[in-house]
């Protein structure tokens, strides 16, 4: 029998894979009874002091499906970590009370191993490797993409999950390597420009949720230029194309106000 660690690193990464489309079948059914309350599990501290950098971060980390905590300054950030157990942190070096690398040292050296991504305005190397030899796993720079915070603290997940990360994307009969570079749909191969791949991959990885447009963006742009939100239309429509025309089964939804969403049930 799995014991307590095991079992939660397990269902982390049974987690990541439904997510992404990676259970299929009976296993996607049986796991998606089970999916809210592990959801509800995997939790992230935001340490942030900044207003609008706490609340921008702890709102997309809650529609990603994270139960988050904040504290805006050091020493709660310490107290919540000393008091529960959190599958990722997020914390920056720049706060009130007690800095961001002395919390994180305060944290490994009481042996807590809550996986760290650092958020920093710093760029230079020698303080990226401050961070990281103080004790982070990761290190982020500020102005930083949305998409990037998740995907970094996705990845610290996996990694303290133990297991290995996924090169391949299935969507029930849509396939997407990831190493290869391509997407095949019932066995036939489909010529996608990089911008379409970049576009679907991300719809891959939220099979089953709606994406809103400047998500899209974010993603395929690597930054937030909600000015493009327009020119969304065009590239879910060129990638249905070849996605969807020449098969009886639609799999990008359009919800009108909202965004898209790619099912395959």
């Amino acid at each position: 029998m799995l014991g307590a660690v095991e079992a939660h690193r397990r269902a982390l990464f049974l987690l990541f894979c439904f997510q992404t489309g990676s259970l299929v079948g009976e296993d996607r059914d049986r796991f998606s009874l089970h999916r809210p309350l592990l959801i509800a599990n995997m939790r992230v501290l935001v340490v942030e002091d900044d207003k609008k950098t706490a609340s921008f971060v702890v709102k997309g980390l809650r529609q990603a499906g994270f139960a988050v905590d904040h504290a805006d300054n050091g020493s709660e950030g310490l107290k919540r970590a000393r008091h529960h157990s959190y599958d990722a942190a997020v914390i920056d070096v720049m706060l009130p009370e007690l800095d961001g690398l002395s919390l994180i040292d305060r944290l490994r050296t009481e042996e807590i191993t809550t996986p760290v991504l650092i958020l920093s305005a710093k760029r230079s190397v020698r303080d990226r490797v401050r961070g990281l030899q103080t004790g982070g796993d990761d290190y982020l720079t500020k102005p930083f993409s949305f998409s990037e915070l998740l995907a970094r603290v996705q990845a610290l997940i996996r990694r303290a999950s133990l297991e290995p990360e996924l090169t391949r994307l299935e969507s029930g009969d849509l396939t997407l390597d990831l190493s290869k570079r391509e997407v095949t749909r019932a066995g036939r191969q489909l010529d996608l420009q990089p911008r379409e791949f970049a576009l679907l991959e991300y719809l891959m990885r939220n099979t089953g949720r709606v994406v809103s447009k400047t998500m899209v963006v974010e993603h395929v742009c690597g930054y937030d230029l909600g000015s493009l939100t327009s020119v969304v239309d065009v590239w879910v429509s060129r990638l249905r194309k070849k996605i969807d025309r020449d098969f009886e089964k639609k799999l990008i939804q359009t919800y009108r106000g909202v965004g898209y969403a790619l099912k395959v049930s």
